[in-house]
């Protein structure tokens, strides 16, 4: 295929839904020209899915000069769940520790030039972490993979007409907030204007939440506000982003002239997406130097298996990336 950008889409938890939603994602996406699709997956794994939801059309390893023209659905093999593990709807280590060597396999496949970009299918948290590797979502994954500081990789949200970036994402609130400095919120905003301006828009304009009720109301709701994120969005300004803030995110987010949000922790950010867009949400991790997204919903044991998964959210998710410029090269190929 000449042109285009190619996708390493991984299946996620092999026995949640993530693989019966990439398969038929690649199903749908296959034969186009500005998005070519390899799925990243054990094998067995990606043919019992291919079995039941490709149709005519043929899974040949990526590689084969003809495989597009001709219709077929490719793969990249990664050897790490045993046949033995295979068991759709059931959460264990051996699914999560797949998980994981799935995404390792797509960066290198980034690094080597061979995609552009990657796609996640839902991934289990509680799995991996069974399989003894410390895990809070893709971000951190990310951000350890490619040897980012964890600080500098962040998750933003797309659906329901909303980009919301969030300054820390799956933690204990308490230790979300007590990890709060005006250096962390800058980054934030960095990677949140940065962003922007990939996704189109030359001259973004964003709006930082406030940590505390009404951006704490001048001192009354505390002084958190007053030492965290005003600070971060007078260096923000300084630095030539146009930033708004700190202000209530109930306030900030009927503002219609604000082109993306910083969300202090989780729920603040995840709310409004998930609400408007229900599971068609994508969620970007932005700051590691590759493009990488995964969907804005589970795993969903209790359907995995049974041709119940909707890939609507992967779909919607291969096309916003395939619409994105390439990142810069990431440290270690500028350095080869």
């Amino acid at each position: 295929m000449s042109g285009g950008k190619t996708i390493a889409l991984t299946i996620g938890d092999p026995n949640g839904i993530g693989p019966e939603i990439a398969v038929k994602a690649a199903v749908e996406m296959a034969g186009r020209d500005d998005i070519r699709v390899i799925l990243i997956g054990d094998e067995h794994v990606i043919r019992h899915y291919g079995e039941r939801h490709a149709g005519d059309a043929q899974l040949r390893q990526a590689g084969a000069s003809s495989a597009a023209a001709a219709g077929g659905i490719l793969f990249h093999a990664v050897d790490a769940l045993p046949s033995a593990s295979f068991r759709p709807g059931q959460i264990n280590a051996a699914a999560g520790r797949a998980t994981v060597a799935y995404v390792e396999a797509a960066i290198g496949l980034v690094r080597s030039g061979a995609a552009d970009a990657i796609v996640g299918c839902p991934h289990n948290e509680t799995a991996v972490n069974a399989a003894g590797i410390p895990f809070s979502g893709y971000p951190g994954l990310i951000a350890q993979l490619t040897h980012t500081p964890e600080d500098k990789v962040f998750m933003m949200l797309v659906g329901g007409g909303l980009r919301i970036l969030h300054a820390t994402l799956h933690e204990r609130i308490h230790h979300a907030l007590a990890r709060l400095t005006p250096d962390l919120i800058e980054q934030a905003g960095l990677a949140c204007a940065a962003t922007l301006q990939r996704l189109g828009v030359a001259h973004p304009r964003i709006g930082i939440f406030g940590i505390n009720p009404h951006a704490g109301e001048n001192g009354l709701f505390g002084d958190d506000d007053d030492r965290i994120t005003a600070p971060a969005v007078m260096r923000l300004r300084k630095a030539g982003i146009l930033a708004e803030g700190p202000v209530g995110a109930d306030i900030m987010l009927g503002r219609k002239d604000i082109d993306g949000f910083v969300a202090i922790y989780h729920d603040q950010g995840h709310i409004p997406v998930k609400l408007l867009a229900g599971r068609n949400a994508s969620a970007l991790s932005v700051g590691a130097g590759v493009l990488f997204s995964s969907v804005g919903h589970g795993s969903a044991f209790d359907i995995a298996g049974q041709d119940k998964a909707d890939p609507s959210a992967v779909l919607r998710t291969l096309r916003l990336l395939g619409n994105i410029p390439a990142p810069p090269k990431l440290a270690s190929e500028s350095a080869a």
